[in-house]
This record gives structure tokens, C-alpha cells and sequence, in this order.
């Protein structure tokens, strides 16, 4: 079947269905259409397999796609266009271009977390840039699944795009076939058996993986409104975001201003029981749940650290001191628990975030300047934000993307129709112009080259 599938999408990609800028555009903006047809549907879905909130549903995942189809309808037409560069005097006279071209025939394996807005991202990009995409979302949101692959049914041609169903077995079998792009969204231990798969093939991926995204807090703050901040980007989707604050490194004459102004925010955004709360997501699964019941141990809680097997519940949960070779400050925490550390000087903290590996994100708040250029400077990650968490992904703009063991590639907005094409090199000469510098006989025509050329 899975074989039949992508053989028939190739089939349809070569015969040209896909080539015409109109017809994806008007199939982009169908897509549109029917999700806010059906914006109820995927917001109950989303409530149904982890308790999103309504409001999170429609801002953090039906909202970014809508505004990314917007953002493809106002440039496609443009970035599809042939784009003229300069020749030099080797190749005079001569033009030269690059044409972006559709890759082929993509795989997009999709998370759990952000089920909705994490599949639909790269498969705008994959149909904005011409090609035929399977998609595979997660087997551990299946309500939302099961609605994204009515959804693409009901705008897209099976042959141009359709939705593979399935647990990781089906991803295993669809890894084996012959694809022109896989992207893929998930941990950095899938990625590797992503890439290995890949590489059999001479398969190109983008890998979106994750890691301990640092949060690094100096003196020079408000308090309050950083507090605000940091419990809002680590809670939000119950803390299961890939670019969610992992840890803490505060300055150590900031601390007990800190401290009790995050507590106070957990309070301000989800009342004195978070357990109680319309506002607060649930854990998506019983194993990620239990993993992060044994991440409580490692380390000293000081705010929440409740927990409920019987609908997930883990309360937003501060902890202070941690071990540093436990699990939890060696693995993603992905969910509601914040460890933190602290540092004397900023270098003390480069220093720590340096000897891990290459996160996805880097936030740092300070006022200063100079400080944050220090930290643009030292570390490297896929992304900064300054003064803030999460917000930098709103801004199509700004390529997401990992670096080292966080991730390869990026999307969102131009980068994504930039990551599903190939920019051919084109070269036309005329016949006429010919200086015959090139050929044999060669005789004194090197110290021309040398005089004109070098």
C-alpha cells in the first residue's frame, strides 16, 4: 500500500500536476478555507487528545498556519520567478539565472506536541514549492490525526498530497521507500534513526529536533515582567514545547527577587490550583506523565510538584539545586518542571551552556546591551530571543531552525519554500562573441588570462 502510494505521487509529480504556481496557490487557499470550516473540529480534537485549551488551540496552532498561508499568497508568485544574477567576463557574453524547481516527492513526519500546526507548517511549504507530500502525523495524538487527514482529503488530490496513518512501524516502512526530501519533527533520538534510514537512500532531511534550551536571567531586569515571561513560555502547552525554557541559569544577587516573583506568576496565570485551572494542558500521554514523575527526585521543589495519574496532570513545578548528572538537567524535560541554577558572572554561564550541546533556542534577559552581545557572541544556538520566550517563532521572517544535535535546516516562510525546492543554476550563451581563449593552442594566451582575469 505504502509503496503503491508514493509510486502514484511520483507518477503524478512527473506528468507536471504540480507545476503551476495558480493551482497551488488556489490550493493553498482552500486549505484555508476549510480550516476555518473547521476550526471547532480541530479545537475540540486538540481538547480531546491532551486538554489543550481552546485559546491555545486557535493561537498556537490554527492561527500560525493561517497566517503562514497568508504569507505565501501575498510572495509566492515572486519568490517562484526566475531570479537573474551576474556573469563575469570568463563567460562574456552570457546570462544566468536560478530557477527554483520542486524537489520531488516529500515525507513529513510530524510531533505529537503541536500536532496541528507542526504538520501543516512544512506541508504548506512542500505544495507552496510545487511537490507531492506524504504526511505522517503522530500516533499519540490520534483525534487531531484523524481530522488532519480528513482535512487534506477534502482539499488535495490523494496523488498530490495524503495522510499515512499509523504507528512508528508505518514510519519504519515508510522510511524504506525512495523519497526526494524527508522532513521530520521530533526528538534528536528519532533524528538519528531519521538520518541513518535517509542516508541508505541518499535521502536530504531537515531535522527539527530539540534539547535543553537555556534561560539565562541577569540583574539587570523588571522582575516581574521577566517572571511573567518565563512561567508563560515554560507552561504554555503544558510545558511540551520544543523551544520551552529546559533550565535557569539566574545571576546569584537576582535570585531571591526571582524566585518568589515566578511563584507569584504561576498564581497570576493559573490560580492558586493549576489542577482547577481552563488554562492549563494536561500531559499528552501516560509514558511521557510517568517519565516526568521520575524526573521530580532529582532535585530540591520548592513551587507544585502534584501530580495525577488520572488525567495527566502534572502542576507547574519549580526546582531548585538540581543534579546536574541526572536526567533531568541531562535530557529535554519536555513538560511543566523548571530547574534552577545560578552563576556569579555571565562568563560562569557561557561557560555551562557551552559544555552541552548546541540547543535549539537561547533566551536572555537583561537590559544590557553590551551583556547581550556578549551573549550573541559566545554561545551558538538556533535561535535567540532577548526579553522574551517563544515570540521569535511568530515572525515568518526569521528561518526556525536548529544547529549541531538541536536540528538541520529551516522553514517558516521564505526558508520553507527555499528548504522544498532546488535553486537550478542556469547558464545561456549566444554563438556569437567568441574569444577561443579556452582552446588549444594555447601559446601566449596565459598571460592574457593573468593580465585580464586574475
Amino acid at each position: 500500500m505504502l509503496k503503491t502510494i508514493v509510486a502514484e505521487q511520483r507518477r503524478f509529480f512527473h506528468l507536471g500536476k504540480t507545476q503551476s504556481v495558480g493551482k497551488r496557490l488556489s490550493l493553498l487557499s482552500k486549505l484555508k478555507a476549510q480550516i476555518q470550516a473547521q476550526e471547532a473540529e480541530i479545537t475540540a480534537a486538540l481538547k480531546q487528545d491532551f486538554g489543550k485549551p481552546p485559546f491555545e488551540s486557535y493561537v498556537n496552532e490554527i492561527l500560525g498556519v493561517i497566517r503562514e498561508i497568508n504569507y505565501y499568497q501575498k510572495h509566492l508568485q515572486q519568490w517562484s520567478k526566475p531570479q537573474r544574477v551576474g556573469v563575469n567576463l570568463l563567460v562574456f557574453p552570457a546570462t544566468a539565472q536560478l530557477r527554483p524547481e520542486p524537489l520531488g516527492v516529500v515525507l513529513i513526519i510530524s510531533p505529537w506536541n503541536y500536532p496541528f500546526y507542526l504538520c501543516l507548517m512544512p506541508l504548506i511549504g512542500a505544495i507552496a514549492a510545487g511537490n507531492s507530500v506524504v504526511v505522517k502525523p503522530s500516533e499519540y495524538t490520534p483525534a487531531i490525526s484523524g481530522v488532519i487527514a480528513q482535512l487534506i482529503q477534502s482539499v488535495f488530490p490523494p496523488a498530490w498530497a495524503t495522510v499515512v496513518e499509523g504507528d512508528e512501524t508505518v514510519s519504519q516502512q515508510l522510511l524504506q521507500e525512495k523519497f526526494d526530501h524527508i522532513f521530520f519533527t521530533g526528538s534528536p533520538r528519532v533524528g538519528r534513526l531519521i538520518m541513518a534510514a535517509a542516508a541508505g537512500q541518499l535521502t536530504p532531511v531537515t531535522l527539527e529536533l530539540g534539547g535543553k534550551s537555556p534561560c539565562v536571567v541577569d540583574r539587570e531586569i523588571d522582575v516581574r515582567e521577566t517572571a511573567k515571561r518565563i512561567i508563560w513560555g515554560k507552561l504554555v502547552n503544558g510545558g511540551q514545547t520544543c523551544v520551552a525554557p529546559d533550565y535557569l541559569l539566574v545571576e546569584q544577587s537576582c535570585l531571591d527577587q526571582l524566585l518568589p516573583a515566578l511563584q507569584q506568576a504561576i498564581k497570576t496565570l493559573f490560580g492558586e490550583n493549576p489542577a482547577h485551572s481552563p488554562n492549563y494542558t494536561r500531559i499528552v500521554n501516560r509514558r511521557q506523565w510517568s517519565r516526568l514523575v521520575d524526573l521530580l527526585s532529582h532535585g530540591k521543589v520548592i513551587t507544585g510538584g502534584d501530580y495525577n495519574e488520572g488525567d495527566h496532570y502534572m502542576a507547574p513545578t519549580l526546582v531548585v539545586d538540581p543534579d546536574l548528572n541526572s536526567l533531568l538537567m541531562q535530557e529535554e524535560i519536555f513538560g511543566p518542571i523548571l530547574p534552577i541554577l545560578t552563576y556569579e558572572n555571565l562568563e560562569e554561564a557561557i561557560d555551562f551552556i557551552n559544555a552541552k550541546p548546541k540547543p535549539l533556542a537561547l533566551y536572555f534577559f537583561s537590559n544590557n546591551r553590551q551583556k547581550q552581545e556578549q551573549i550573541l557572541q559566545s554561545t551558538s544556538s538556533g535561535s535567540v530571543c532577548l526579553n522574551d520566550i517563544l515570540i521569535h517563532l511568530t515572525v515568518a521572517e526569521l528561518p526556525f531552525g536548529g544547529v549541531g544535535e538541536s536540528g538541520m535546516g529551516r522553514y517558516h516562510g521564505k526558508a520553507s519554500f527555499n528548504t522544498f525546492s532546488n535553486h537550478k543554476s542556469i547558464l545561456r550563451r549566444p554563438f556569437w562573441g567568441e574569444t577561443n581563449l579556452r582552446y588549444p593552442p594555447y601559446g601566449k594566451k596565459m598571460n592574457l588570462i593573468k593580465r585580464f582575469f586574475s
